[in-house]
């Protein structure tokens, strides 16, 4: 049996997630699991937790990374906790466990594991009009080196579409 694969989903947590961004991230998360992957995120609330509930109820797995010790802390969503007890560097195994990820919105924890996916050469997929993070990086490069193209999308559909087009390809 082939390994299923893995989208990360990235954003804004529960400070900066506004109606729209839990909607984009509900229907990024459905989409994920019609396609059959895995979703995976930081386990959180905001854009996290949106996405791991339009996963869950597409019926597909979810996976929540968190940075404390204590899996109580993941949202409700989450099939399986990963209680990392890492604190913020849980954003580079967020990262690493991805075959390829979905930014939607963001501030800098979005950013951290941008750039971590980014080092390892990721698949990188923004969702634009979500600000942060998303609209800073869309159709760019994080550096000079021009590891990976963030790739600008219009919406959930088109985002999972190609992150897996990506992660077949590369």
């Amino acid at each position: 049996m082939a390994k299923k694969p893995q989208i990360l989903i990235i954003g804004n947590n529960e400070n900066g997630c506004t109606p729209e961004l839990e909607k984009i991230a509900y229907e990024t998360g459905m989409e994920v699991a019609k396609s059959g992957a895995i979703l995976i995120t930081g386990g959180l609330d905001g854009v996290m937790k949106a996405a791991s509930h339009g996963a869950k109820d597409a019926g597909g797995i979810t996976i929540g990374i968190i940075p404390q010790n204590d899996a109580s802390f993941a949202n409700e969503y989450c099939d399986i906790v990963i209680p990392s007890g890492m604190g913020l560097a849980r954003d580079f195994l967020t990262a690493l466990s991805g075959d390829g990820v979905i930014i939607i919105g963001g501030g800098s924890g979005t950013l951290s594991e941008t750039c971590a996916a980014y080092m390892h050469k990721r698949p990188i997929v923004s969702i634009k009009n979500t600000g942060g993070i998303a609209d800073r990086y869309a159709d760019q490069y994080l550096d000079h080196r021009q590891q990976v193209k963030i790739t600008g999308v219009a919406d959930p559909k088109q985002a999972v579409k190609i992150i897996l087009d990506k992660i077949n390809s590369g």
